[in-house]
């Protein structure tokens, strides 16, 4: 699996992008139906060195999701392994967080809709992300940029 986000020096004018789980999980499955263009915005992002940033909670939806639903607990392992990589940039989610992503939450929303996609909008808002690394047009009825979007066009 080749998970783009590595952390290198303070540079200007960096592209900052927040990665979901579904762009985790599509990354790392090769059945996944989102394969191919999330390994190609994975390089896109490495070739621009673009600050990726990756919400625990994000991991650990991804990771629950392969092992549940993919029936895959090798390929979690594997993930919480890769994301346990300090030149990989992963975020803590705290209480403040929880408090911003609720007003991304409606509880009268999809069931598709969690309050983990609530908590990387809050954390795309507290990074000022100018994307969100996803395939979940939930990002965009919230006004963030996809990078699918702005990278693969």
């Amino acid at each position: 699996m080749n998970i783009c986000g590595e952390k290198i020096g303070a540079v200007v004018n960096r592209l900052v992008v927040v990665g979901d789980a579904d762009a985790i999980i599509a990354q790392a499955d090769p059945d996944d139906v989102h394969h191919q263009k999330a390994t190609a915005i994975s390089d896109t992002l490495k070739r621009q060195d673009a600050q990726v940033i990756y919400p625990v909670t994000a991991i650990l939806e991804a990771a629950t999701h392969m092992q549940r639903v993919l029936n895959s607990t090798a390929s979690a392992y594997g993930t919480a392994v890769i994301f346990s990589n300090p030149d990989i940039q992963v975020v803590e989610v705290n209480q403040n967080t929880l408090k911003n992503a609720i007003k991304y939450f409606d509880p009268n929303t999809s069931k598709k809709n969690t309050l983990f996609d609530c908590t990387v909008a809050a954390v795309a808002e507290e990074y000022e992300a100018d994307a969100i690394f996803s395939f979940d047009k939930f990002y965009k009825s919230k006004g963030f940029k996809l990078a699918a979007d702005n990278l693969l066009k």
